[in-house]
């Protein structure tokens, strides 16, 4: 493992350590990479491991949040001005591009920015030049771009909210990162390395019953979710951490509500039928059972609470492979 310490990187999860090493392979090439997850799964920590870890990591690291910036500040912020741009203008501001020069830049939630800043974004990553706003000498900056998108950009491209040359151009090396209800087995490590951090004079341990809530909680928020209940539970919770401390939302979480968490499209979506949200949830909960279960359909079948005859039945019926049939 490269050197970086951060929570991203003590996962035990499958998925997430091949996609680590998946990451590893890439690093040094200067191709744009897009991250795809939900928000709070780490997106940040893992452009800068990709930074760090990279050729380039020497050079400045610099990120920008782009959920609701309006595009005026957004392009003054990644192009900068000169004087006299604006009636505030006083003097010469470099952008972000600028000041990332020869490192890299993490644009966050992409899927917000706006079609006319993409426009300008899409003549920067062709050209690697740009033009200050009020400026007319083109600048050269040499400056690798990662991105991280929430949502499917493919889709939004297909609504026309996203252009598809900027998405290709950005999405050379797409890297999903999974949410945190689906690599469970990564939770008491997490749990562990926070509250060392949150109370390192100290040794917190948990109930049996705590550990269970907290492992089959939906983690809705992921990981920064996580981070903050541990944070407040190491504030007034001195050695042991017990089912009564928890937050009720993670002690109480209702079956029907894990349920409708569990299929992020059918309830987002609003243009499906009710035998269409029905199809969505039974394929989506039989493929993650089987996902958690590795292919093995006893297992899989055991955690819904189902027959294997009826487990396998609907697998068939919703054409989901198996690895282990």
């Amino acid at each position: 493992m490269k050197p970086l310490q951060s929570l991203a990187f003590i996962s035990k999860n499958e998925t997430m350590q091949a996609m680590i090493a998946h990451v590893d392979k890439i690093v040094d090439s200067d191709c744009s990479i897009l991250l795809v997850g939900e928000t709070g799964v780490g997106k940040e920590i893992i452009a800068e491991y990709i930074h760090r870890t990279s050729s380039r990591s020497n050079g400045p690291f610099v990120k920008l949040g782009l959920s609701a910036m309006p595009a005026e500040l957004i392009e003054s912020e990644l192009f900068g001005h000169e004087k006299g741009a604006y009636t505030t203008a006083s003097e010469i501001k470099k952008g972000l591009f600028e000041v990332a020069h020869t490192g890299s830049i993490f644009l966050d939630d992409i899927d917000d920015v706006p079609l006319q800043i993409q426009i300008k974004l899409l003549r920067f990553l062709e050209s690697k030049e740009m033009f200050r706003i009020g400026g007319t000498v083109p600048i050269s900056v040499d400056v690798r771009m990662i991105t991280s998108a929430k949502l499917d950009l493919k889709e939004l491209v297909q609504e026309e909210l996203f252009r598809a040359d900027l998405f290709y151009r950005i999405n050379v090396v797409p890297i999903k990162i999974p949410p945190l209800r689906e690599r469970r087995d990564d939770i008491p490590a997490f749990i562990e390395y926070f509250l060392k951090q949150f109370k390192p004079e100290k040794e917190i341990t948990l109930s049996n019953e705590s550990l269970r809530a907290l492992i089959s909680y939906s983690w809705p928020g992921n990981v920064r979710e996580m981070k903050n209940v541990l944070y407040r539970l190491s504030l007034y919770v001195d050695d042991r951490i017990n089912l009564d401390d928890l937050p009720p939302e993670i002690r109480n979480e209702n079956p029907i509500e894990l349920l409708l968490k569990s299929c992020t499209k059918c309830f987002v979506d609003g243009k499906m039928n009710f035998d269409q949200i029905v199809i969505c949830l039974e394929s989506n909960l039989i493929a993650k059972a089987l996902r958690i279960s590795k292919g093995n359909q006893t297992q899989a079948a055991k955690k819904l609470g189902l027959s294997l005859s009826t487990f396998r039945d609907k697998r068939k019926k919703y054409k989901i492979p198996c690895e282990n049939p």
